[in-house]
Parts: structure tokens; sequence; C-alpha cells
């Protein structure tokens, strides 16, 4: 399994490049800008990009995705329930960085909790993390054992609640039911910032150690 990760954007979005060897496929996680970059990693690992997923639609993890779209011909996927922030992506974008990124990109389907990306032999498991946004995913990697949390917790730290469609209560309920049960090794791979465990997170994480409950202790 082929894995990099392009910081981009004027706010340091990770984007997630998970490629099958076998197939030379791949899955773009959360698209958020310098579309150049994002190609250059793909052409060096020889990989077709089959599908883009943002775990969230802030304009800071999806810029790159119409680019990458029109160019590559790629699908792009989000959460049925952050169509209004993929709406919203043009005016809140250049209110934070000041410039037009043009219309966001085309919906060609939705991503649902339950369910499952599959691409050549990656499956992602789609886990509902809303409160950052109505709609925030996260998707689980259970050969590579982690988790990629966009913006629901970071090392040390847990997504922002005061924008629109952002929820604390609901936040912290999605972190303890849908990442704290996860085993205590798998990483947890942020859409901001350097990378974590469930482990780490749990035990010294200020805004859960608290509310962490002994059953999501494995």
């Amino acid at each position: 399994m082929i894995l990099e990760t392009v910081i981009v954007g004027a706010l340091g979005t990770n984007c997630y490049i998970l490629g099958c060897e076998r197939t030379r496929q791949a899955i773009v996680i959360d698209p958020g800008d310098d579309p150049s970059d994002i190609l250059g990693a793909l052409r060096r690992h020889r990989l077709a990009v089959e599908r883009l997923v943002v775990t969230h639609a802030h304009f800071d993890h999806l810029l790159a995705a119409r680019t990458l779209q029109e160019t590559l011909g790629a699908p792009f996927y989000l959460s049925a329930a952050d169509r209004a922030e993929l709406r919203a992506m043009r005016p809140t974008a250049m209110m934070w960085i000041g410039r037009d990124p043009g219309e966001p990109p085309e919906v060609n389907g939705d991503v649902a909790p339950g369910s499952a990306v599959l691409v050549g032999d990656l499956s992602l498991e789609v886990r509902g993390t809303p409160g950052h946004s109505p709609g925030g995913v996260t998707y689980v990697d259970h050969e590579g054992r982690r988790a990629f949390t966009g913006d629901t917790v970071f090392s040390g730290s847990i997504g922002r609640t005061d924008l629109p469609g952002g929820n604390l209560e609901v936040l912290l309920e999605a972190i303890r039911r849908e990442i704290l049960s996860l085993p205590d090794d798998y990483a947890l791979l942020p859409g901001h910032g350097p990378s974590s465990t469930v482990l780490q997170e749990r035990t010294s994480n200020p805004f859960l150690v608290a509310s962490s409950p002994s059953s999501y202790r494995r």
C-alpha cells in the first residue's frame, strides 16, 4: 500500500494519497489546494485516481478537487449532510484567503456512515463524525491500522465548533463513539498537523481525557 501526505494550501491541510500497489489505483483524501503538487505526487507513484473524497466540505479540504476532477476525470464524493458547506465554498474561501477559487466540484456521489470506499485492494470504512461540520466523516483503513480523521480530532486537540453547523457535544460524542473505540495502536491522521494514535489522544488530549469512559479503552 502506498501512502503519501501532501501539505497544501494557506491553512496547511494534509492531503492524503492512498494507493494500491497491485492495481496502481488511488484515493485522494482532502484535496485542499495546490493541485499541481498533488498531481506531481500521483505521477511519482504512477497512480491513477479512482476517487476524490473529503472528510468534510470546508473550503480548505477541497479547493483542488475541481481541477483534479477535470484533469483526471475522477469522481468526487462527500457526505450528503455537508452539501450546504460545499455551496458556501466560494464565498468562504474569498473571505478567508482573499481569492476566488471558482465553482466547487461536481458531486458524483455520497459517502455514508457504515459504507466502505473500495479502490483496488483498498477498503476504507466510513464512520460518521459530525460536530466540526454536519457531515464530517472519518475513513478507517483497518488493514493499515489507521484512520483519516479530518478536522474531528488532532494531536492534542479537537476540531473547532464555532463555525456554522458546528456542535461541541456532537463532536465529543462522535470522537468517543467512532474514534476512541478503535484499538489503541491505530494511527490517527488528521486534516492539519502531525499524526497521533488512539492511545495518545485518549490518555493525553485535554479535551478527551476527562470524558473518555473505560468502555472505550482497548
